[in-house]
């Protein structure tokens, strides 16, 4: 899993014509670009490995052997460099330190465990970077571990993956402890700055089971997802909390505003208490609108389950009207119709939250389409609710924190700078509008 905290932020319009953007992901190897390992030298190990019985993976394959064979050489080099002559060299003689034969130590690597004979100088003042003392894995089991953990696996899944694939044996306690490492990382996160300016930013939920002292309860875990003004998504942070309202939402807001974010043109959120109430303390000028898929989704409780199709394309006639005026006609004629007799309280609850539905109104069909729905983030909550579905529940909020972390970090939404580059000409059309509705606003973004 590649680690892009500290990743440059990539210039949309620095990226040259010739090189057009591909899929993100592992950056493509140019023609010309020489390979460290020749291709014809790698052929004749593979022809070689193959005579002499080898596998190609596996104990005692030929990765193994590579792995082996290429630590043993590095820390051979950095014995040498430490010592300031090579073996054999007359120069080593009355330099008061020397080669002091090799310890035997199991690596757990990739290509499975591997034997390791690690050189030891006389003096004991060796300390070697490639493979640490004490270290028991390489660097890159650790990502493996945290990739697999981040799309959902257990510990004891994670044990008998990586006991199958790369005859890899780990205990579902070492798992733990390589996730545990994320704590600090995830601290760091949820504290870094902030842009200062996001024309939109998404507040939805995911609801889980965490124990509580004595008792497993549900949890909402609350994600706050930014746009920026290239139309990059990122998610800001994440809370977790068993009961909502004003005090819990504002310390939120407030969090959001020291960490540097000075103004919010549109807040998308669901009928949550003391929300919008919250936003508009932090920030007055923001225009907080009702997330209408919530708000169907919400009314679609009151109907039979056979009849929701039917309803929700009801619905749609109000919030696809071209006008708030038109809209609330549409609203007045499903009030009347033999629909909304027979279903007072869908009605009512359009009707209550239309103060925070009108906004919608406003906008152009470009930017309906940015803001009318939380469909821009329900990629990102799929994948989340992935991560969180296999487990029963969560031994504390921090591990239900953690695991979310590793799940947008895997994703590539724990920072913009994993999707620089991503706003399409419709994200163009409608940031021209914002701009227009709320001038000067997007002048310090």
């Amino acid at each position: 899993m590649t680690d892009t905290t500290n990743a440059p932020v990539v210039d949309d319009g620095a990226v040259p014509a010739e090189k057009p953007r591909g899929r993100v992901g592992r950056p493509r190897r140019d023609a010309d670009q020489r390979r460290l390992v020749p291709e014809d030298f790698a052929r004749q190990l593979v022809v070689q490995a193959r005579e002499e019985g080898l596998d190609i993976a596996g104990d005692s394959g030929l990765l193994q052997q590579m792995m082996k064979s290429v630590l043993e050489a590095a820390l051979a080099e950095e014995l040498t460099d430490h010592l300031g002559y090579e073996h054999g060299d007359p120069a080593g003689r009355g330099s008061g330190n020397s080669r002091n034969g090799s310890t035997p130590k199991t690596l757990l690597t990739e290509a499975g465990p591997v034997e390791l004979a690690t050189p030891r100088d006389r003096a004991g003042t060796f300390e070697p970077q490639i493979v640490r003392k004490g270290q028991r894995r390489l660097d890159g089991i650790d990502k493996v571990v945290l990739g697999l953990y981040a799309k959902g696996m257990s510990t004891r899944d994670i044990t008998a993956h990586l006991a199958e694939i790369y005859d890899v044996d780990v205990s579902p306690d070492l798992i733990s402890k390589i996730t545990d490492a994320v704590h600090a990382e995830v601290a760091e996160w949820q504290a870094r700055p902030l842009n200062t300016v996001y024309p939109v930013i998404f507040l939805d939920a995911l609801v889980c089971k965490v124990r509580d002292g004595g008792s497993v309860r549900n949890k909402a875990a609350h994600l706050a997802v930014g746009v920026d003004a290239d139309g990059r998504k990122e998610v800001l942070g994440i809370w977790v909390e068993t009961t909502e309202g004003a005090k819990f939402w504002l310390r939120v807001m407030n969090e959001l505003k020291a960490r540097g974010v000075q103004d919010v043109l549109i807040a998308v959120c669901d009928g949550l208490s003391g929300l919008p109430e919250a936003i508009n303390a932090v920030w007055p000028q923001t225009v907080v609108q009702t997330c209408i898929v919530h708000l169907v989704r919400a009314s679609l409780r009151w109907v039979n389950y056979k009849d929701r199709k039917k309803v929700a394309a009801l619905l749609r006639t109000v919030y696809s009207a071209p006008t708030e005026a038109a809209a609330r006609a549409e609203l007045d004629a499903l009030a009347d119709s033999e629909f909304g007799r027979d279903n007072p309280a869908v009605i009512r609850r359009w009707r209550d939250s239309w103060e925070r539905v009108i906004p919608l109104f406003d906008f152009a069909p470009e930017v309906r389409k940015v803001i009318y729905t939380t469909n821009m983030i329900e990629s990102i909550n799929s994948q989340l609710r992935r991560a969180t579905r296999n487990r029963g529940h969560f031994p504390s909020d921090d591990a239900l924190v953690k695991v979310l972390y590793l799940a947008c970090k895997e994703m590539g939404r724990t920072t913009t700078r994993a999707t620089a580059g991503r706003g399409g000409g419709a994200w163009k059309t409608a940031l021209n509008q914002f701009d227009i509705m709320f001038p000067g606003r997007l002048d310090l973004a």
